[in-house]
């Protein structure tokens, strides 16, 4: 397949953009060779500049779930264009998607919109230092909530009390205020809390992670996490900015019955522009200035475009009541045409997925699946990369990292999936 355009557009953004690329998620660091350019995306295929046709399963690392161009998004935001694309003033759409959130995820009862998951999930962990007058947070490894710099730690040598930091740049006093846990661990979550929980302000944690790949919390472990902030006073904040939408209409709280203090939310609530939002209980909300003490603030929050976009959006959800049987439907028969594919070539492997969110893993000879961050983190990326380009080759789109979630939408029909399962099958007995 032919690339040469992409590639020279790409030797020229390394002239002029570190790395070549706007976010590290693009570069292809994990797999290797050259990102390829875009030009153009409608349904389910993006479109690259060189005229190649892709079956996308990153839909802009989720948002898409209508699928690229749908027209009522396309619709909503023309309409909003001629009004003005942003006033730094309030709007009656800002009101309108509020009330959607409250609506489809009833644990948040007031909610306040910014500019990204990041912004969201920072913001949300402070207010939940200023609700609780406390320092500490809990974080988990191999779950990513932003770039924010307390959020940027890995764990030290005692993980349980010792972070450090993953990034130069992070201070050692930005981390050193933020515990590092293991995923889906209930035995350490108990004993932590036994011995610090009235030290800690919040945990935050992604119900279904998508950044070690798709890894959904175990039922116990999300149950433990509820009861043991409960006893303690501290905030359970569940970090739905990929989860939120894409695996039930109430996000992963909803699927799994667990009622979080606090939701952040990003992507879908945007229908594909930047924005994001944390909302939850509205005592809790009430603490954010211009009402409460703890600051935050954004000049282009709740912008008219990204309100517009994102109430196409849940709307169009709200109208399909089948909306989620379809995407579940469509991942699941794609991750059992991978996995039929991947056993007939003996090639081992665990496709995990949930609603609208998959991972292939390439397993280690140890695991059967993945749990947790070191599961994750001893699978075969180099025979991920192989099969990634093999993909790519045949007009298929994946996540260009073993630990990225692939998304599906309910634009990808049973031809499309078929379409995939019959490029896989080649890749697959390639390697």
């Amino acid at each position: 397949m032919n690339r040469e355009k992409s590639r020279q557009i790409f030797e020229e953004a390394l002239t002029l953009i570190p790395g070549g690329v706007n976010s590290p998620a693009r570069a292809f660091g994990g797999v290797g060779g050259v990102p390829v350019v875009i030009d153009r995306a409608e349904g389910a295929y993006l479109y690259d500049v060189d005229g190649n046709r892709y079956v996308d399963y990153v839909l802009s690392w989720g948002p898409m779930i209508l699928g690229h161009g749908d027209p009522r998004v396309k619709e909503a935001l023309a309409k909003a264009v001629e009004r003005g694309v942003s006033y730094g003033a309030p709007t009656e759409a800002e009101n309108r998607l509020a009330s959607l959130l409250a609506e489809m995820v009833p644990s948040i009862e007031k909610s306040r919109l910014v500019n990204s998951g990041t912004e969201a999930t920072m913001s949300a962990i402070r207010l939940a230092r200023g609700y609780t007058g406390r320092n500490k947070i809990v974080k988990f490894s191999g779950c990513y909530h932003g770039h924010a710099d307390s959020l940027l730690v890995a764990a030290g040598s005692a993980a349980a009390t010792l972070a450090v930091p993953d990034s130069l740049g992070v201070t050692p006093g930005a981390a050193s205020d933020t515990i590092v846990m293991q995923y889906n661990d209930v035995s350490g979550i108990e004993e932590l809390f036994a011995e610090r929980g009235r030290e800690i302000a919040c945990v935050i944690v992604e119900p279904v992670a998508g950044n070690m790949g798709c890894v959904p919390g175990a039922p116990e472990f999300l149950q433990a996490l509820r009861a043991e902030t409960e006893k303690s006073g501290t905030v359970l904040i569940f970090d739905e900015v990929m989860s939120g939408f894409r695996v039930a209409r109430g996000g992963a709280q909803e699927r799994y019955g667990i009622t979080p203090d606090l939701t952040t939310l990003g992507k879908i609530v945007g229908g594909g522009l930047p924005v994001g939002a944390y909302g939850g209980r509205a005592e809790i909300m009430n603490s954010v200035a211009p009402l409460g003490k703890v600051y935050q603030a954004g000049t282009l929050s709740g912008n008219p475009l990204a309100t517009a976009a994102g109430i196409a959006t849940l709307e169009a959800i709200n109208a399909d009541p089948n909306f989620y049987g379809t995407i579940s439907r469509a991942t699941e028969r794609l991750a059992k045409g991978l996995t039929t594919a991947a056993s007939a070539a003996g090639v081992k492997v665990a496709v995990q997925w949930i609603g609208g969110m998959s991972t292939l893993f390439f397993l280690s000879d140890t695991d059967e699946k993945v749990i947790d961050w070191p599961s994750a983190s001893r699978c075969e990326k180099a025979r991920f990369a192989k099969f990634f380009h093999a993909l790519l080759d045949g007009g298929v789109y994946f996540p260009c990292s073993q630990f990225e979630t692939m998304f599906t939408s309910v634009v990808h029909t049973d031809a499309v999936i078929d379409e995939t399962i019959a490029v896989a099958k080649d890749a697959f007995n390639a390697l």
